[in-house]
């Protein structure tokens, strides 16, 4: 969108001139409609070619794709590729100008809604206070730099219109471009850490502030803009309001269906454009209402879900890459000829660098936040490219559209392309050297408060028992006040005849006519779905699902991927045997089985095996179905990983949870049977300690503070079961198995207990541990579903599993 006098273009005075209304009523180029729209089509198209071309050379060098859809952009623009005449006769008309605008306006709201309608609330509720700070302290600092650099960049350039001008450099200097760092985040996989996800938080608040800081100035302009603020307001608001029954009525109305239907998903998203081109026509901008109608718009059912779906796939491979290509596209490096503008280019550009890395330093350092995070934290807040050029747009065609001058455009777009092309790779070279630093970390629950957040993977193949399935979701979640986020994944074993096909899988999953759906989920998938809505909805813990199809021999390895890629704490298995109408375990697919033990053996997280007994075991817990649950504790670094599990189960809502420890009748402590609360404090007799009574002295530490933690609350009911042998360890597992509806037991990996010493002589499944091999075998004629967990060890190489 720069049109260059050396090309005899008219320049965007001059256009302004003649099309001065907004893209709304611009939308159909009644002026010469056949041609700008070649040249937009053949833009686009180059764009996306020539980003996918600078994708294969960077990625390598591990930049993210922004970085590349600017660059294609600045090679497709004025400063190369246009500069030739037979290129730009084709790629640049004066007419195309309505066309950029409008797709420019649409691919904003499109975008800012999906953002909405993804962002973590939880999260940002909990750390508001952090990312607020975080925010303002890089956009205070930077309008301070800002206001007294307009002074001289106005003056330099011999500007008019200064008091509109200076607010526009210190939002130029103070903004960070969410959609940027959001698409950042995700393409270098940090977006799931505390870090990425405080930085898309921070980024949002800094942009949405930035904008309402412009529109609160063209608000007070006169009584009259003022007044259709408030009226725009309150549209926002009806429509927030609509898209609550609206979402309602199309899940109901597509009740046997995957998805809600494209003509409903249309109807929806021309609702959101056109109120937001409603706002946009009378000079204000639509990105705060986008962004907050996709917020406020309900997140269960299918009505969100396949906006969810359908949306993110437009944007991150269309819409985004050509908005980021558009920006590129416009840089003109002709515009630093002038010794002028290269200074104020110059200028700007080291006080924007410069405000944001002072700023958030000074902020992390008050909030306790580590150098590092507080130095990645400031590159990625100085991100550029969103607000920066809708505020440009709206002071060229209303507050100083007769006194508009290109060069002011120009400075915009250099400052936004340099500042995104510098910080991007700057923040990959960040994440390339501190790689431990960012990646996954906290994977073990033993050593984690249970009031921070727990993030979980629950896997299954089918909609069997699904209700048993998300009740053991819901009861991790523990109480309402703790925070959870919880993964649904469905794994699809990929059909033979399938697997030679060059059809990719994302053209298989929308229900076209390349689809087969019985292969890839089939109704199972309707049922999966319709369950976690229902639950959903009434438990108010929101579940994102996601599927996964491929064969067995590779389903780990997606699995693990999704586990770093998502940082959670532990992934729940399903087991390889289902129960039959009478009760009985029987055999289902190997692949599943093998499947569970290479997770086991590579998972960087602790491992849960979910052994579901539907019929006669654990339920969704609820007031008319109360839950009995039990952790069996015979000591070791799994038992304490399942107690550390069994935290926030014990808080849950109709869970009645007792923790029961098994010991030899030699360690009978005191008549009550609670436990002791002496301690050792002699260092000497502590370093002689073995190995053996380390680890008894930590499992006997760890269950105290779980009793001080909830039993003496009355929370959970602790048991001390004293046996002396096999056989009777064996018979009060079965009663155990028959008195409550689920067991919690660790896989026991370590050195055995004597009690249990000889019951893995008819192991039949080792990735299931002594205790839960037993618990899971059909000759135990018990009730009981059972969770056997693993806990995460670098350092643990499993026998038996290959």
């Amino acid at each position: 969108m720069i049109y260059m006098e050396e090309l005899k273009l008219p320049t965007i005075k001059e256009f302004d001139l003649e099309s001065s209304d907004p893209p709304a009523k611009r939308a159909l180029c009644l002026d010469d409609p056949f041609n700008p729209l070649i040249s937009t089509t053949l833009q686009a198209s180059g764009i996306l070619v020539l980003s996918h071309f600078f994708h294969l050379i960077l990625k390598p060098l591990g930049q993210p794709g922004p970085v590349g859809q600017i660059l294609a952009g600045v090679v497709l623009g004025p400063s190369v590729l246009s500069r030739f005449e037979s290129v730009n006769e084709y790629l640049i008309q004066a007419s195309s100008a309505d066309y950029y605008d409008v797709f420019s306006s649409i691919f904003c709201v499109l975008f800012m809604f999906m953002f909405g309608l993804e962002t973590d609330i939880s999260f940002m509720k909990r750390n508001l206070r952090k990312a607020t700070i975080i925010a303002y302290g890089g956009l205070i600092v930077c309008s301070m730099f800002g206001l007294a650099a307009s002074f001289l960049v106005i003056r330099m350039l011999r500007l008019g219109h200064p008091y509109a001008l200076g607010n526009l450099i210190m939002i130029i200097l103070s903004n960070a471009a969410s959609p940027v760092v959001i698409r950042l985040a995700a393409e270098l996989k940090f977006s799931t850490s505390d870090t990425g996800r405080l930085a898309i938080s921070a980024a949002l608040i800094n942009e949405m502030s930035c904008v309402f800081w412009f529109s609160v100035f063209v608000a007070f302009m006169s009584w009259d803009m003022f007044g259709w603020s408030i009226l725009f307001l309150s549209l926002t608001v009806i429509l927030i309001v609509v898209n609550k029954y609206l979402a309602a009525w199309c899940d109901q109305r597509n009740r046997n269906q995957k998805y809600v239907s494209n003509t409903e998903m249309y109807f929806i998203l021309s609702l959101v454009i056109a109120v937001s081109f409603i706002i946009e026509e009378n000079g204000f901008n639509s990105a705060i209402s986008s962004y907050i109608i996709g917020l406020m718009f309900p997140r269960e059912g299918k009505t969100a879900r396949t906006l969810g779906i359908k949306l993110a796939y437009a944007c991150n491979n269309f819409i985004l890459p050509i908005y980021f290509g558009y920006i590129g596209f416009q840089f003109n490096v002709i515009y630093l000829n002038s010794y002028r503008n290269l200074i104020a280019v110059s200028l700007l550009i080291i006080l924007s660098m410069g405000g944001k890395i002072i700023g958030t330093l000074v902020a992390c350092h008050y909030l306790n936040v580590p150098a590092v995070d507080g130095i990645m934290l400031s590159f990625l807040l100085n991100l550029k490219g969103h607000a920066e050029l809708l505020v440009v747009g709206v002071l060229s065609k209303s507050i100083m559209r007769l006194y508009w001058d290109k060069s002011v455009h120009n400075l915009v777009v250099i400052v936004v392309v340099v500042n995104t092309v510098i910080s991007g790779p700057v923040i990959a070279y960040i994440l390339r050297r501190h790689e431990k630093y960012f990646g996954q970390r906290h994977t073990s629950l033993e050593f984690r408060q249970p009031e921070t957040e727990l993030r979980m993977l629950t896997c299954l193949y089918g909609s069997r028992h699904i209700t048993a399935k998300i009740g053991l979701i819901f009861g991790l979640s523990g109480s309402l006040v703790t925070p959870t986020t919880a993964y649904l994944m469905h794994l699809v074993e990929l059909p033979t005849k399938h697997r030679k096909k060059t059809l990719m899988y994302h053209e298989l999953q929308d229900g076209d006519q390349f689809s087969d759906e019985e292969d890839y989920g089939g109704n199972e998938v309707v049922e999966i779905n319709e369950a976690v809505d229902a639950l959903t909805l009434e438990n108010k813990l929101l579940i994102h699902q996601s599927k996964v199809v491929s064969s067995f021999a590779g389903m780990y390895e997606d699995v693990c991927n999704v586990i770093e890629d998502l940082r959670v704490s532990i992934v729940l298995l399903v087991f390889h045997k289902h129960q039959r109408l009478d009760g009985k375990l029987e055999s289902g697919k190997e692949g599943i089985r093998l499947t569970n033990q290479k997770v086991l053996r590579h998972a960087p997280c602790s491992v849960g095996i979910f052994i579901d007994r539907g019929q006669t075991g654990f339920q969704l817990p609820t007031h008319e179905s109360v839950q009995n649950v039990a952790v069996l504790f015979f000591g070791g670094p799994d038992d304490r990983e399942a107690l550390a599990c069994s935290k926030r189960i014990a808080v849950y809502p109709h869970i009645n949870f007792t923790l029961v420890r098994f010991l030899p009748p030699s360690s009978v402590e005191n008549n009550n049977g609670f436990i002791d609360k002496t301690s050792r404090s002699n260092s000497e007799v502590l370093m002689e300690m073995s190995n053996h009574d380390m680890e008894a002295e930590t499992d006997k530490a760890f269950v105290e503070d779980f009793c001080n933690r909830y039993v003496a609350p009355g929370q959970a009911k602790y048991e001390e079961k004293y046996v002396e042998n096999q056989r009777q360890t064996m018979e009060a597992l079965i009663g155990f198995g028959q008195r409550f509806s689920l067991v919690i037991v660790g896989k026991g990996r370590t050195k055995q207990s004597p009690i249990i010493t000889g019951l893995s002589d008819w192991e039949e499944c080792p990735e299931l541990g002594t205790v839960g091999d037993l618990l899971a075998s059909s000759d135990f004629n018990i009730n009981a579903s059972v969770l056997v967990i693993q806990q995460h060890s670098s350092k643990t190489t499993l026998s038996g599993d290959d």
